[in-house]
C-alpha cells in the first residue's frame, strides 16, 4: 500500500506516507490496494458517462454509483475488503453498461463514437483476490512518480483528494432526495481527466480550482437539502450531559439517518443522543422537534473509543469517521451508508430495528447528570438575520475582528494551537467556527459582545457554505473585498472533505488562510511555494503570535 490522503499519515526523512502493512488510520494494505483499483474502476465509468452525457444522454443512476464508490475511500470511512470486491465487480457491469450507452448516444447523433482502447475504460476485474491485487499495484496514486516526478503526482493527488470531498458532500445531499445534472457531469469530467493521466502543471492547477467551483456548489445543494427537509438552523442550547433512560449514539454525518431513527424512537421511551459532527443537528427545528433528542455526547471523532466505550448503549455510525471498535462496544455498534468495519453489523434501508432492539436490552443512563449545555445553530440565516446588528457593532469598534476557527479535528500533536488562539483571541472579537474542530474550544465560556456571542457555532463542515454566504454580505455591506474584511481564517485539515472546502476557498480568491496543524503530505516543496506564491497559504506557528499578525494586517 501506499497512501498519503490524510493528515495522521507518516512523516518520516525517508519520505511521506504509509507504506506499511497498516496505514495510521487503521487501514490494511489490502484494503488500501483495493480502494486504488476501485478509483480506476470509477474513472472508466466517467470515461464512457461524460461522454455520454455531451451527447445529452446522461445518467445519474451511474452518476450515484460513482458519489457512494468515492466516499467509501475517503479515511475512516469503510476498511472492509470485502466490500471493495463486491464494488469492484458492480464498477465493470456499470461500466460495461455506460459503454454500451454511450456508443448508442453516438449512434442515434449520427457520430462516430470516441474508441477508448486502454486504461480504465478497458479494465476488467481480475478473477480472485490475489489478482485484483496485482492489478491495484499498477494504478496506486503514486504511479508514475519515476516518470513524471513528485510535483505532478502531488497534484494529481490535490486533485483526487479534492474530489473525493465533492463526492461526499453530493452524496449527503443525494442522501436527502436532491441532486443536480451540473454536479454529476463535473464528477464524470473530473474522473475522465484523471484517467487522461494529466502531466502539465498549470492544467492540473486549473482543475483543482475548477473543483473548488463545483464543491461551492454542492455545498449550496447539500445546505438546501438540509434546511429544505429539515429547516434552518436556529440558535439552540444543547444538553451535554445525559438524562436517565435508555440510549442510542449517533455518530458521523448523516442527518438523514438521525431523522429516520427519531422516527422509529418515537414513544419507544428511547433517548437518542448525537456525537461529533451530529451536534449541528440540535439546531434544525424539524429534528429538535423531537422530545428523545435529548442532547449531545462525547467530542469530537478521535475521542470515539472512550467515549462509545462509557456509552451504556448501542451506536450507530453513519456517513464516516470510525476508527477500529474496540472489545468494550464492539459488539453494540452499528454501521450505516458508506462506512463499514469488519464483523460490525452493516444496517441498510434505514432499518434500526437491531439497533433499537439493542438499546432495549442494554441498561443506559441510570440517573440524570448535571444539566450542562452549550450554544449551536449560527447558520447564515441565524448570522444574517442580526447582519444590522453586526455590523454596527464594527462601525462601532465594539467588534474588531472576526476569526473562523474550524475544519476536522484529530488526535496528532499540535491541534491545541487551535485551544489556544480560540482562548486568546481577544474580548472585542468574534470566534465563528464550523466542523469538530470546536470540541477543542466550545465549552469555554466566551461571553458576548453586546448580546451578540463572541462564539458563533456554524454548523458542521460542509456548513462553510454559510460562513462564504455570511462573509460575502458582510463584504458587501461594507463594500469591500472578503480579503478586505476583518476576517481571518485558521484552518485544521485532516481528511478529503477538508481539502474540497481549502479548493472551494481558493477559487474563491480567500488569501491568507493559516493551515495547519501540518501541511498536506502530497504537496512537495515546489507546490507549496506555488500556493504561497497565489493565495498565501501561510502553515499555523505560535498561537499568540498568528493573532497579533491578523490584528496588526487588518489594521494596516
Amino acid at each position: 500500500m501506499f497512501c498519503y490522503q490524510c493528515e495522521q499519515t507518516t512523516r518520516s526523512a525517508n519520505g511521506d506516507g504509509c507504506a506499511s502493512a497498516r496505514g495510521n488510520c487503521g487501514k490494511d494494505a489490502t484494503t488500501s490496494d483495493l480502494q486504488d483499483l476501485l478509483i480506476h474502476a470509477l474513472k472508466g465509468i466517467a470515461q464512457y458517462s461524460r461522454r455520454a452525457r455531451d451527447l445529452g444522454h446522461g445518467n445519474n443512476a451511474a452518476g450515484n454509483f460513482l458519489l457512494y464508490g468515492m466516499f467509501t475511500t475517503l479515511t475512516n470511512v469503510n476498511f472492509n475488503a470485502a466490500r471493495f470486491i463486491s464494488l469492484l465487480g458492480e464498477a465493470s457491469r456499470l461500466r460495461d453498461d455506460a459503454r454500451i450507452a454511450y456508443e448508442a448516444a453516438a449512434l442515434a447523433r449520427g457520430v462516430a463514437s470516441e474508441t477508448l482502447s486502454s486504461g480504465p475504460a478497458q479494465w476488467q476485474p481480475a478473477a480472485d483476490q490475489a489478482g485484483l491485487l496485482a492489478q491495484a499495484a499498477e494504478v496506486g496514486v503514486d504511479a508514475g512518480i519515476d516518470t513524471v516526478g513528485a510535483d505532478v503526482v502531488g497534484l494529481r493527488a490535490l486533485v483526487l483528494y479534492g474530489l473525493k470531498g465533492v463526492c461526499a458532500y453530493a452524496h449527503h445531499a443525494h442522501a436527502l432526495g436532491y441532486e443536480s445534472d451540473e454536479i454529476h457531469a463535473g464528477v464524470e469530467r473530473a474522473l475522465d481527466f484523471l484517467a487522461s493521466e494529466p502531466t502539465e502543471l498549470d492544467q492540473l492547477l486549473e482543475q483543482a480550482l475548477a473543483l473548488g467551483q463545483l464543491n461551492l456548489k454542492v455545498m449550496e445543494l447539500l445546505d438546501a437539502a438540509n434546511t429544505g427537509r429539515f429547516g434552518a438552523q436556529q440558535p439552540t442550547p444543547v444538553r451535554v450531559s445525559p438524562v436517565q433512560g435508555k440510549a442510542i449514539l449517533v455518530s458521523g454525518h448523516d442527518l438523514g439517518d438521525l431523522f429516520a431513527l427519531l422516527e422509529q424512537t418515537r414513544d419507544t421511551g428511547i433517548n437518542v443522543y448525537t456525537h461529533g459532527e451530529m451536534l449541528p443537528a440540535h439546531a434544525y427545528p424539524v429534528l429538535k422537534a423531537f422530545p428523545h433528542l435529548a442532547g449531545n455526547y462525547g467530542g469530537a471523532w478521535q475521542d470515539q473509543q472512550q467515549d462509545f466505550a462509557d456509552f451504556p448503549g448501542p451506536i450507530l455510525m453513519t456517513s464516516n469517521c470510525i476508527i477500529e471498535p474496540q472489545p468494550r462496544y464492539r459488539q453494540r455498534i452499528f454501521t450505516a451508508g458508506p462506512v463499514g468495519w469488519p464483523g460490525v453489523r452493516h444496517l441498510e434501508n434505514h432499518d434500526f430495528s437491531q439497533l433499537i432492539q439493542a438499546a432495549k436490552a442494554l441498561p443506559g443512563f441510570r440517573e440524570d447528570a448535571e444539566e450542562k449545555t452549550i450554544l449551536v445553530g449560527f447558520g447564515r440565516d441565524a448570522v444574517l438575520g442580526v447582519a444590522d446588528k453586526v455590523i454596527d457593532a464594527v462601525k462601532a469598534g465594539a467588534i474588531r475582528h472576526f476569526f473562523l476557527i474550524g475544519g476536522c479535528d484529530g488526535a496528532a500533536p499540535g491541534r491545541n494551537y487551535y485551544t489556544d488562539f480560540a482562548v486568546q483571541a481577544p474580548q472585542d472579537t468574534v470566534v465563528l467556527t464550523l466542523g469538530c474542530n470546536k470540541y477543542r474550544f466550545n465549552q469555554h465560556d466566551f461571553g458576548d459582545i453586546g448580546g451578540i456571542p463572541r462564539l458563533l457555532d456554524m454548523g458542521q463542515c460542509n456548513d462553510a457554505y454559510s460562513a462564504i454566504k455570511v462573509a460575502s454580505a458582510l463584504a458587501e455591506a461594507f463594500d469591500c473585498g472578503v480579503n478586505d474584511l476583518p476576517l481571518s481564517l485558521v484552518v485544521s485539515w485532516f481528511e478529503q472533505k477538508a481539502a474540497a472546502v481549502l479548493l472551494t476557498l481558493l477559487a474563491l480568491g480567500i488569501r491568507n488562510i493559516r493551515l495547519g496543524p501540518t501541511l498536506p503530505a502530497f504537496l512537495t516543496p515546489n507546490l507549496l511555494g506555488v500556493l504561497v506564491d497565489k493565495f498565501g497559504i501561510q502553515p499555523i506557528g505560535d498561537a499568540q503570535a498568528d493573532i497579533d499578525a491578523a490584528l496588526q494586517r487588518k489594521a494596516a
